[in-house]
């Protein structure tokens, strides 16, 4: 099994940051790519990509929080980080992880975690 666990989430006022973070374990092959999604305002859309990135280093962000958000990858810990800057309400969401990749014994494997809740007062 594979176990996605988030933290990091919580109360921060509009301007502030916060830190996610985000550690994959258990029976894990290889890692191509993680990241961070968050519901999706959008009618019809189940989430919204917020950052990823895979295992070589290359990285995408939402046209809305890019040069405020920084998606980090530490390759040893199986662990992604979200470091995010400048927050607005708007960024009011809960934030889920995924990682994405093959199983142990082979098998694509795509895992999301519970998610965490960021709330920006304004």
């Amino acid at each position: 099994q594979v176990q996605v666990e988030e933290s990091g989430g919580g109360l921060v006022q509009a301007g502030g940051s916060l830190r996610l973070s985000c550690v994959a374990s258990g029976t894990i092959g290889s890692i191509d790519a993680m990241g961070w999604y968050r519901q999706a305002q959008a009618p019809g859309k189940k989430r919204e990509l917020v950052a990823i990135i895979t295992n070589r280093g290359s990285v995408d962000y939402a046209d809305s929080v890019k040069g405020r958000f920084t998606i980090s990858f530490d390759n040893a810990e199986n662990t992604v980080y979200l470091q995010m800057n400048s927050l607005k309400p708007e960024d009011t969401n809960v934030y889920s992880c995924v990682v994405r990749g093959s199983k142990w014994l082979g098998g694509y494997l795509e895992r999301w975690g519970q998610g965490t809740l960021v709330t920006v007062s304004s």
